[in-house]
Protein backbone atom coordinates (compact mmCIF):
# COMPACT_ATOMS: atom_id res chain seq x y z
CA UNK A 1 0.00 0.00 0.00
CA UNK A 2 1.06 3.57 -0.61
CA UNK A 3 1.66 5.67 2.49
CA UNK A 4 -1.24 8.06 3.07
CA UNK A 5 -0.81 11.78 2.44
CA UNK A 6 -3.10 14.86 2.22
CA UNK A 7 -5.74 14.12 -0.43
CA UNK A 8 -7.05 16.82 -2.75
CA UNK A 9 -10.52 15.73 -3.88
CA UNK A 10 -12.31 16.43 -7.13
CA UNK A 11 -15.74 18.03 -6.57
CA UNK A 12 -18.88 16.23 -7.70
CA UNK A 13 -21.51 18.54 -9.23
CA UNK A 14 -25.01 17.26 -8.45
CA UNK A 15 -28.02 18.41 -10.44
CA UNK A 16 -31.05 19.60 -8.43
CA UNK A 17 -34.18 21.36 -9.77
CA UNK A 18 -33.78 24.13 -7.17
CA UNK A 19 -30.10 24.75 -7.99
CA UNK A 20 -28.08 27.44 -9.77
CA UNK A 21 -26.50 27.54 -13.20
CA UNK A 22 -23.85 30.10 -12.26
CA UNK A 23 -21.41 28.72 -9.69
CA UNK A 24 -18.80 31.43 -10.24
CA UNK A 25 -19.10 32.85 -6.69
CA UNK A 26 -17.23 29.72 -5.57
CA UNK A 27 -15.87 28.24 -8.83
CA UNK A 28 -14.83 31.17 -11.08
CA UNK A 29 -16.11 30.84 -14.62
CA UNK A 30 -18.12 27.71 -13.86
CA UNK A 31 -21.51 27.98 -15.56
CA UNK A 32 -23.76 25.00 -16.21
CA UNK A 33 -26.55 24.16 -18.66
CA UNK A 34 -28.53 22.38 -15.92
CA UNK A 35 -29.15 23.62 -12.38
CA UNK A 36 -26.56 22.44 -9.86
CA UNK A 37 -27.88 22.42 -6.32
CA UNK A 38 -25.09 20.61 -4.49
CA UNK A 39 -21.36 20.24 -4.94
CA UNK A 40 -20.21 17.19 -2.98
CA UNK A 41 -16.69 17.48 -1.61
CA UNK A 42 -16.07 14.46 0.66
CA UNK A 43 -18.55 11.76 -0.35
CA UNK A 44 -17.43 8.15 -0.68
CA UNK A 45 -17.66 8.71 -4.47
CA UNK A 46 -15.32 11.72 -4.63
CA UNK A 47 -12.03 10.89 -6.35
CA UNK A 48 -8.51 11.88 -5.37
CA UNK A 49 -6.88 14.43 -7.68
CA UNK A 50 -3.25 14.30 -6.51
CA UNK A 51 -0.39 11.89 -5.88
CA UNK A 52 -0.09 8.11 -6.34
CA UNK A 53 -3.70 7.52 -5.19
CA UNK A 54 -5.15 9.83 -7.88
CA UNK A 55 -8.34 8.44 -9.38
CA UNK A 56 -9.24 6.32 -6.34
CA UNK A 57 -12.49 7.12 -4.53
CA UNK A 58 -12.60 8.13 -0.90
CA UNK A 59 -14.83 5.13 -0.18
CA UNK A 60 -12.30 2.73 -1.73
CA UNK A 61 -9.55 4.21 0.39
CA UNK A 62 -11.62 3.92 3.57
CA UNK A 63 -12.05 0.19 2.93
CA UNK A 64 -8.34 -0.22 2.19
CA UNK A 65 -6.80 1.92 4.94
CA UNK A 66 -9.49 1.89 7.64
CA UNK A 67 -8.44 3.67 10.85
CA UNK A 68 -5.33 5.09 9.19
CA UNK A 69 -7.67 7.27 7.16
CA UNK A 70 -10.77 7.76 9.34
CA UNK A 71 -9.15 7.74 12.79
CA UNK A 72 -10.23 6.30 16.13
CA UNK A 73 -13.18 8.69 16.59
CA UNK A 74 -15.04 7.40 13.53
CA UNK A 75 -17.83 4.89 14.20
CA UNK A 76 -17.11 2.92 11.03
CA UNK A 77 -13.94 2.19 9.13
CA UNK A 78 -15.33 1.53 5.64
CA UNK A 79 -17.15 4.83 5.08
CA UNK A 80 -15.86 8.38 5.39
CA UNK A 81 -17.54 9.87 8.47
CA UNK A 82 -18.43 13.38 7.24
CA UNK A 83 -20.01 14.59 4.02
CA UNK A 84 -19.23 18.21 3.13
CA UNK A 85 -21.14 20.07 0.42
CA UNK A 86 -21.64 23.49 -1.10
CA UNK A 87 -25.35 24.28 -1.53
CA UNK A 88 -26.56 26.72 -4.22
CA UNK A 89 -30.34 27.18 -3.68
CA UNK A 90 -32.06 29.44 -6.21
CA UNK A 91 -35.56 28.19 -5.34
CA UNK A 92 -37.11 26.86 -2.13
CA UNK A 93 -36.11 23.33 -1.23
CA UNK A 94 -38.76 20.85 -0.13
CA UNK A 95 -39.64 20.73 3.58
CA UNK A 96 -37.78 17.71 4.90
CA UNK A 97 -36.49 15.89 7.95
CA UNK A 98 -33.63 13.46 8.63
CA UNK A 99 -33.65 10.57 11.12
CA UNK A 100 -31.42 10.58 14.19
CA UNK A 101 -29.00 7.74 14.93
CA UNK A 102 -31.58 5.67 16.83
CA UNK A 103 -34.24 5.89 14.10
CA UNK A 104 -31.61 5.26 11.40
CA UNK A 105 -30.44 2.05 13.08
CA UNK A 106 -34.02 0.78 13.26
CA UNK A 107 -34.35 1.10 9.48
CA UNK A 108 -30.95 -0.50 8.81
CA UNK A 109 -28.94 2.67 8.15
CA UNK A 110 -25.50 3.15 9.73
CA UNK A 111 -26.20 6.61 11.14
CA UNK A 112 -28.62 9.49 11.21
CA UNK A 113 -28.07 12.92 9.73
CA UNK A 114 -27.29 15.88 11.93
CA UNK A 115 -25.93 18.77 9.92
CA UNK A 116 -24.89 22.41 10.06
CA UNK A 117 -24.74 25.22 7.51
CA UNK A 118 -22.10 27.92 7.31
CA UNK A 119 -23.56 30.91 5.44
CA UNK A 120 -20.94 31.80 2.86
CA UNK A 121 -23.18 34.29 1.04
CA UNK A 122 -26.77 35.48 1.38
CA UNK A 123 -28.95 37.95 -0.49
CA UNK A 124 -30.83 40.48 1.66
CA UNK A 125 -33.86 38.72 3.16
CA UNK A 126 -32.61 35.17 2.52
CA UNK A 127 -34.16 32.71 4.96
CA UNK A 128 -34.13 29.15 6.24
CA UNK A 129 -36.84 27.34 8.18
CA UNK A 130 -35.82 25.54 11.37
CA UNK A 131 -38.26 23.38 13.24
CA UNK A 132 -41.91 23.77 14.17
CA UNK A 133 -43.36 26.87 15.78
CA UNK A 134 -43.85 26.53 19.57
CA UNK A 135 -46.81 24.30 20.40
CA UNK A 136 -47.17 22.78 16.92
CA UNK A 137 -47.62 19.00 17.07
CA UNK A 138 -46.90 16.26 14.55
CA UNK A 139 -50.65 15.82 14.13
CA UNK A 140 -51.08 19.50 13.23
CA UNK A 141 -48.18 19.25 10.80
CA UNK A 142 -49.75 16.18 9.15
CA UNK A 143 -53.02 18.07 8.67
CA UNK A 144 -51.20 21.13 7.28
CA UNK A 145 -49.36 18.91 4.77
CA UNK A 146 -52.72 17.59 3.51
CA UNK A 147 -54.01 21.16 3.25
CA UNK A 148 -50.86 22.34 1.37
CA UNK A 149 -49.91 24.95 4.00
CA UNK A 150 -47.16 23.25 5.99
CA UNK A 151 -44.69 26.11 5.56
CA UNK A 152 -46.96 28.28 7.76
CA UNK A 153 -46.07 26.12 10.77
CA UNK A 154 -42.29 26.50 10.45
CA UNK A 155 -39.88 28.93 12.10
CA UNK A 156 -38.56 31.09 9.28
CA UNK A 157 -35.25 32.75 10.16
CA UNK A 158 -33.29 35.39 8.24
CA UNK A 159 -29.65 34.50 7.58
CA UNK A 160 -26.56 36.62 6.96
CA UNK A 161 -23.04 35.85 5.69
CA UNK A 162 -20.74 34.46 8.37
CA UNK A 163 -23.48 32.85 10.46
CA UNK A 164 -23.52 29.18 11.47
CA UNK A 165 -26.79 27.25 11.62
CA UNK A 166 -27.11 23.97 13.53
CA UNK A 167 -29.74 21.47 12.36
CA UNK A 168 -29.91 18.41 14.58
CA UNK A 169 -31.53 15.25 13.25
CA UNK A 170 -35.30 15.21 13.69
CA UNK A 171 -35.65 18.92 12.83
CA UNK A 172 -38.21 19.76 10.13
CA UNK A 173 -36.39 22.24 7.92
CA UNK A 174 -35.96 23.83 4.53
CA UNK A 175 -33.81 26.42 2.77
CA UNK A 176 -35.13 29.40 0.86
CA UNK A 177 -33.52 30.89 -2.25
CA UNK A 178 -30.65 33.35 -2.40
CA UNK A 179 -27.77 31.95 -0.36
CA UNK A 180 -24.64 29.82 -0.67
CA UNK A 181 -24.12 27.41 2.22
CA UNK A 182 -21.32 25.07 3.28
CA UNK A 183 -23.01 22.00 4.74
CA UNK A 184 -21.26 19.65 7.16
CA UNK A 185 -23.21 16.47 7.93
CA UNK A 186 -23.01 12.94 9.14
CA UNK A 187 -22.41 10.77 6.08
CA UNK A 188 -26.01 9.82 5.40
CA UNK A 189 -28.25 10.71 2.48
CA UNK A 190 -31.48 9.57 4.18
CA UNK A 191 -33.95 12.38 3.61
CA UNK A 192 -37.72 12.31 4.11
CA UNK A 193 -39.51 14.89 1.99
CA UNK A 194 -42.57 15.96 3.99
CA UNK A 195 -43.93 18.72 1.81
CA UNK A 196 -43.13 20.18 -1.61
CA UNK A 197 -45.54 23.11 -2.06
CA UNK A 198 -47.85 20.99 -4.22
CA UNK A 199 -45.12 20.13 -6.74
CA UNK A 200 -45.49 16.62 -8.24
CA UNK A 201 -42.55 14.94 -6.50
CA UNK A 202 -42.55 11.94 -4.21
CA UNK A 203 -43.07 12.73 -0.52
CA UNK A 204 -42.52 10.51 2.52
CA UNK A 205 -45.06 11.73 5.04
CA UNK A 206 -45.36 8.62 7.19
CA UNK A 207 -41.62 8.03 7.53
CA UNK A 208 -40.93 11.73 7.94
CA UNK A 209 -43.47 12.27 10.70
CA UNK A 210 -42.07 9.24 12.54
CA UNK A 211 -38.61 10.88 12.45
CA UNK A 212 -39.88 14.37 13.36
CA UNK A 213 -39.17 15.88 16.77
CA UNK A 214 -41.55 18.61 17.94
CA UNK A 215 -38.71 20.37 19.82
CA UNK A 216 -35.07 20.36 18.71
CA UNK A 217 -31.86 22.30 19.30
CA UNK A 218 -31.76 23.78 15.79
CA UNK A 219 -30.85 27.43 15.43
CA UNK A 220 -28.05 29.93 15.03
CA UNK A 221 -24.88 29.36 17.02
CA UNK A 222 -23.21 32.25 18.78
CA UNK A 223 -19.65 31.21 18.04
CA UNK A 224 -16.57 32.36 19.88
CA UNK A 225 -13.10 32.45 18.39
CA UNK A 226 -12.27 29.88 15.74
CA UNK A 227 -14.86 27.30 16.83
CA UNK A 228 -18.09 27.63 14.86
CA UNK A 229 -19.75 24.37 15.99
CA UNK A 230 -18.77 21.86 18.67
CA UNK A 231 -21.15 18.90 18.76
CA UNK A 232 -21.17 15.14 19.23
CA UNK A 233 -21.22 14.68 15.43
CA UNK A 234 -18.54 17.13 14.26
CA UNK A 235 -16.36 20.13 15.04
CA UNK A 236 -16.24 23.02 12.57
CA UNK A 237 -13.68 25.79 12.88
CA UNK A 238 -12.93 28.84 10.75
CA UNK A 239 -9.46 30.27 10.20
CA UNK A 240 -8.07 33.27 8.34
CA UNK A 241 -4.36 32.65 7.78
CA UNK A 242 -1.87 35.37 6.94
CA UNK A 243 1.17 33.12 7.42
CA UNK A 244 1.92 29.48 8.22
CA UNK A 245 0.14 27.42 10.87
CA UNK A 246 0.34 23.78 11.98
CA UNK A 247 -2.80 21.67 12.54
CA UNK A 248 -3.02 18.38 14.46
CA UNK A 249 -5.81 15.82 15.02
CA UNK A 250 -4.43 12.29 15.38
CA UNK A 251 -7.82 10.81 16.39
CA UNK A 252 -9.67 12.14 13.33
CA UNK A 253 -9.20 13.02 9.68
CA UNK A 254 -8.95 16.75 9.06
CA UNK A 255 -11.00 18.32 6.27
CA UNK A 256 -10.05 21.76 4.98
CA UNK A 257 -12.42 23.73 2.71
CA UNK A 258 -10.95 26.79 1.02
CA UNK A 259 -13.32 29.77 1.07
CA UNK A 260 -11.16 32.70 -0.03
CA UNK A 261 -7.57 33.22 -1.15
CA UNK A 262 -5.13 30.36 -1.57
CA UNK A 263 -2.61 28.35 0.37
CA UNK A 264 -0.25 25.38 0.24
CA UNK A 265 0.35 22.41 2.51
CA UNK A 266 3.60 21.52 4.23
CA UNK A 267 3.89 17.85 5.21
CA UNK A 268 7.15 16.21 6.22
CA UNK A 269 8.25 13.85 3.45
CA UNK A 270 5.31 14.69 1.18
CA UNK A 271 4.72 16.97 -1.82
CA UNK A 272 2.99 20.31 -1.33
CA UNK A 273 -0.67 20.65 -2.32
CA UNK A 274 -2.09 23.97 -3.47
CA UNK A 275 -5.58 25.00 -2.35
CA UNK A 276 -7.85 27.66 -3.86
CA UNK A 277 -11.48 28.67 -3.34
CA UNK A 278 -13.84 25.70 -3.54
CA UNK A 279 -11.14 23.07 -2.97
CA UNK A 280 -11.43 20.30 -0.37
CA UNK A 281 -8.43 18.64 1.27
CA UNK A 282 -8.69 15.52 3.42
CA UNK A 283 -5.75 14.93 5.75
CA UNK A 284 -5.86 11.28 6.90
CA UNK A 285 -5.68 10.58 10.63
CA UNK A 286 -2.32 8.82 10.08
CA UNK A 287 -0.92 12.18 8.96
CA UNK A 288 -1.15 13.58 12.46
CA UNK A 289 0.30 16.99 11.59
CA UNK A 290 -0.04 19.23 8.56
CA UNK A 291 1.18 22.76 7.96
CA UNK A 292 -0.76 25.27 5.89
CA UNK A 293 0.85 28.38 4.49
CA UNK A 294 -1.11 31.31 3.09
CA UNK A 295 -0.04 32.47 -0.36
CA UNK A 296 -2.39 35.40 0.11
CA UNK A 297 -4.81 35.86 3.00
CA UNK A 298 -6.37 32.41 3.17
CA UNK A 299 -9.83 31.84 4.68
CA UNK A 300 -10.92 28.26 5.30
CA UNK A 301 -13.08 25.91 7.33
CA UNK A 302 -11.68 22.88 9.16
CA UNK A 303 -13.94 19.93 10.02
CA UNK A 304 -12.94 17.13 12.41
CA UNK A 305 -14.59 14.52 14.62
CA UNK A 306 -14.72 15.18 18.38
CA UNK A 307 -12.16 13.28 20.39
CA UNK A 308 -14.34 13.17 23.52
CA UNK A 309 -17.99 13.30 24.56
CA UNK A 310 -19.59 16.63 23.68
CA UNK A 311 -22.77 18.39 24.72
CA UNK A 312 -24.92 19.78 21.93
CA UNK A 313 -24.35 23.45 21.06
CA UNK A 314 -26.45 26.27 22.46
CA UNK A 315 -28.53 27.94 19.77
CA UNK A 316 -31.06 30.67 19.21
CA UNK A 317 -33.64 30.98 16.47
CA UNK A 318 -32.81 34.65 16.11
CA UNK A 319 -35.21 36.73 14.03
CA UNK A 320 -38.46 34.93 13.27
CA UNK A 321 -40.91 35.74 10.56
CA UNK A 322 -44.59 34.86 10.57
Amino acid sequence: MFALYPLLLRPEFVERPWGARDLSPVYPGHRCEKPIGEVWLTSDQNRVANGPLAGRTLGELCKQYGRELVGESARETERFPLLIKFLFPREKLSVQVHPDDEVARRIGQPCGKTECWYVLAADPGAQVALGLKPGVTREQLARAIQEVRAEELLNWVKICPGEMIYVDAGTVHTIGPGSILVETQQNSDTTYRLYDYGRPREIHVQQGLAATKERTRAGKIKHDGATMVASSSFLVEKFALKKARCFEAAHSPQIFIALEGSGTTDVQGGPAVSLARGDALVVPAAVAQVGLRAQEEFEMLRMTLPGEAMTEPRTTLGHRQA
